[in-house]
């Protein structure tokens, strides 16, 4: 009869080599890198997300200024244009202060019971046409601006009476030292 021996047949080795140590190690190194990338991937994925949510809120804020731009900009081109006419004014007048002092003097001298109908400025000078209502008015007037300083020249370009009114139409034209002719 036969003997019970099992024999029993092993195919795992129960000594590992360098080799195959090098390939156990890699291969749960292996396992833990492409997890740790995975979630690197994850992570970055919802991420995007939230940089998409970011980009669409941007952009209605962005709208919603440019409506409120498109809605304030005619006011800001009146204000602008309100700007540049101020600082022009700012500018004449500081040029021409001498000649803003003469002007408001010119009209000081005017006497009582003479109406200004028209005031016309120029670089040579003023040109007035008023009423008056009697001529030695017109002549205190005349002398006050001849006696002047800041008056370079007075001359009368046209008297009319009108007897309907009891008035007399005079037209002036005096000119300011420091007008065209001096520059």
């Amino acid at each position: 009869m036969a003997k019970n021996t099992s024999a029993s047949i092993n195919l795992v080795r129960t000594h590992l080599g360098l080799f195959d140590q090098f390939i156990k190690w890699a291969l749960s190194i292996g396992r833990v890198v492409v997890i740790l990338v995975e979630l690197v991937a994850l992570a970055t994925f919802l991420y995007r997300f939230s940089l998409d949510r970011q980009i669409i809120d941007l952009r209605g804020k962005i709208k919603q200024e440019q409506a409120v731009l498109t809605f304030l900009k005619p006011r800001e081109e009146k204000y602008r244009n309100l700007q540049e006419r101020l600082n022009l004014a700012s500018q004449f007048a500081n040029e021409n202060n001498e000649r803003i002092k003469a002007i408001e003097d010119v009209i000081s001298f005017m006497p009582e019971g003479m109406s200004l109908n028209s005031f016309s400025l120029s670089k040579e000078g003023i040109r007035l046409t008023a009423d008056i209502s009697t001529i030695s008015s017109l002549r205190e007037f005349t002398e006050k601006l001849k006696t002047y300083e800041k008056v370079e020249s007075v001359s009368i370009d046209k008297i009319e009476n009108r007897p309907s009114n009891a008035l007399i139409s005079v037209t002036l034209s005096i000119g300011i030292k420091g007008g065209a002719k001096e520059k």
